[in-house]
């Protein structure tokens, strides 16, 4: 037997430490097997990846769902122009236990909530990093629950704004935050964008059934009421959809069967939120973010106002239908970002919702009057702003990795908190002082062309790699050396 022979039988009868791991090529797996006696190591092998595999998609659906199933809830913060109509009809009526605001100020909870949701987020980034989803969304309900229990009891314009603004705004905010985080840890990169439309959807399609459900309360027990049941309802059902949250175990792969060279092309390397912040996409991301965020939540707020012109008291349908268009513009960008790119999804979204902004322009104006061009404007530009909802955590994870995806996300998201609160609060300042709403779809119709010429610098260049981290540990490496 030759020395070159002698040496490679010595190293391949050389014990192998450690155990099998599940990212390790199928025939250093097989070979570890065979070097331990196991008999039938090939169709062991398969057979332990397929097992594995289902286990793993079960729960990820499992997580997914109950994600789905919070943000069902939370999306309460959708109809708040019922709300708001609610509110301004007992200001108009006044008399004993009625609303004193000043009607500039109608929509300031809401405003304040969209923030402290936003400031939230980052705080509950990093509780859901640390001590997982299930505390977090936990967290999230009591808040929620409290702070409607809270408006329940008061008119106070300052009663509001700590009960729906503060309270409900942080409550959203921690249920939100753990719910998209773990079900997109549990799937590969390539159903990013799919995972975090279905999940964000909830939170959009929450008016369907939450708008009709509000009108029948309002009408029948009143304001104060209704924020009482909604607070107790809430509270339960997030909690228990909470229950089923679960970060993947330590060493997950989302997807082993993939072969080698795809595996190493879909791993990002993990960054920290003191290393985001370093970088130029960060920001290009959270003005683009801040100007769609903000655009699509200044038309929400006032859903219902816009449509009452031509709906009448049926206006309340709006926002129940618009909940059709939020809940798909979000499956619908995630599904087609997964094909054609982020960027390039981001860059047709903010142009269409652009072009609707000022084509609604001559329907406020009464230049242009149909009793369904109104409903129909408002459905196509809330489509749009779900498609913010899944594209950015998509971003989030695509650039920075799933390891702080919540305190990053966490980050990101303030725009969505800060174009909410800016944009809503001078859209209705100068709703109050022009008397509609012409100045206000104007501006953001120029603020969204910006947002799409800088997505149009997020298209990764052909020269441009994406980082790649190792893909096999040095014992690993070692084991393949023993093998060949």
């Amino acid at each position: 037997m030759s020395q070159k022979t002698s040496d490679r039988k010595s190293r391949s009868d050389k014990p192998l430490i450690g155990e099998i791991k599940a990212n390790w090529p199928l025939r250093l797996q097989v070979q570890q097997m065979m070097q331990r006696g196991l008999e039938h190591p090939l169709t062991i092998a398969k057979e332990a990846s397929m097992s594995d595999a289902k286990q793993s998609y079960r729960s990820g659906w499992i997580v997914a769902l109950a994600g789905t199933g919070i943000n069902l809830a939370l999306g309460i913060l959708y109809t708040w122009s019922i709300f708001k109509g609610a509110i301004t009809d007992s200001i108009a009526a006044g008399g004993l236990g009625a609303f004193n605001w000043d009607k500039a100020s109608i929509n300031d909870p809401y405003a304040t909530a969209c923030l402290v949701f936003a400031v939230a987020m980052i705080l509950a980034g990093k509780v859901q990093d640390k001590f997982g989803p299930r505390i977090t969304a936990i967290i999230g309900g009591l808040l929620t629950g409290a702070g409607f229990v809270v408006i329940s009891q008061t008119t106070s314009y300052w009663g509001w704004i700590v009960g729906f603004g503060v309270m409900a705004g942080m409550g959203i905010g921690f249920g939100y935050s753990a719910a998209t985080p773990p079900a997109l840890k549990w799937f590969p990169p390539k159903k990013t964008g799919l995972i975090a439309g279905i999940v964000v959807a909830g939170f959009g399609l929450a008016s369907v059934y939450i708008a009709p459900l509000a009108q029948y309360l309002l009408a029948n027990f009143g304001l104060q009421q209704s924020m009482l049941y909604f607070g107790i309802g809430f509270t339960a059902i997030v909690s228990f959809f909470a229950l089923f949250l679960k970060n993947p175990p330590e060493g997950y792969i989302a997807d082993p069967s993939a072969n080698t060279a795809a595996a190493k092309a879909a791993v990002v390397e993990d960054k920290k939120p003191s290393e985001i912040l370093k970088t130029a996409k960060f920001y290009v991301l959270w003005t683009c973010y801040f100007i769609g965020a903000g655009a699509g939540l200044m038309v929400i707020g006032s859903a219902k106002g816009l449509a009452k012109a031509s709906m009448g008291e049926m206006a309340f349908l709006v926002v129940a239908i618009m909940a059709v268009g939020n809940a798909g513009g979000r499956i619908t960008a995630g599904v087609v970002s997964d094909k054609i790119g982020r960027a390039n999804t981001l860059v047709i979204m903010l142009v269409f919702q652009a072009v609707l902004m000022f084509l609604a322009i001559p329907v406020i104006d009464g230049v242009y009057t149909s009793a369904f061009a109104m409903p129909l404007l408002v459905t196509f530009m809330v489509f749009n702003y779900g498609t913010n909802l899944a594209l950015f955590p998509s971003f989030t994870k695509d650039l920075w990795g799933a390891k702080n995806f919540g305190m990053n996300y966490g980050i990101l998201f303030s725009a969505w908190g800060v174009g909410a609160f800016a944009l809503v609060r001078v859209s209705e300042m100068l709703r109050v002082k022009t008397g509609g709403f012409t100045m206000s779809f104007a501006a953001a119709g120029v603020l969204l062309m910006v947002g799409a010429m800088l997505a149009g610098s997020l298209r990764t260049r052909k020269s441009e790699a994406p980082a790649v981290a190792p893909a096999f540990e040095e014992e690993e490496l070692e084991l393949q050396k023993a093998v060949d």
